[in-house]
């Protein structure tokens, strides 16, 4: 199993890149596969309806979000060219619209996770990767149980070199 901490309510985030060999094991059909069996996981979750039901829509999800995650492990830079949007700030505003608690963190990252274990790479790559998606994915909660809402802002979003 994968480590995750919990969210600390404005907190800073420190987060590192994934490392670019993550991509390069995996290439861009690889990547587009990974994320498209990711996003199968998620619509098939209990955070489903943060994302389109309509099936043509949410392939344009896949499609859109696949090409993220491939720029931001060190492809080509198709989001960019596409949505032109710095990658971690779209990562965070795109989630404003939904009150996302850290249960709804809990679940992607379970759903990553179940594909990250059917990826065939090694294991030290998708540790890599798993310590980007946790640290970052802090930054998109937004509500908590105490019924407190706090809106992340971008500033907080700390990138290690």
């Amino acid at each position: 199993m994968y480590d995750v901490t919990p969210v600390e309510k404005g907190a800073p985030v420190h987060f590192k890149m994934p490392d670019p060999a993550f991509y390069e094991a995996l290439g861009y059909e690889g990547m587009k596969d990974l994320m498209y069996r990711f996003y199968d996981e998620i619509y098939e979750s209990s955070i489903a309806n943060f994302f389109p039901q309509d099936e043509e829509e949410f392939e344009k999800v896949k499609e859109r979000n696949a090409r993220f995650f491939i720029q931001l492990c060190g492809g080509p830079n198709v989001h960019i060219e596409s949505e032109g949007k710095d990658l971690n700030e779209y990562m965070i505003r795109l989630h404003d619209e939904f009150s996302i608690y850290e249960k709804s963190r809990y679940e992607w990252l379970g759903c990553m996770e179940t594909v990250l274990r059917e990826t065939d790479i090694p294991q030290e790559l998708k540790e890599n990767f798993w310590k980007y998606l946790e640290a970052f994915s802090k930054l998109t909660v937004n509500s908590f149980t105490d019924g407190s809402h706090f809106y992340a802002a971008y500033t907080q979003a700390v990138q290690d070199n």
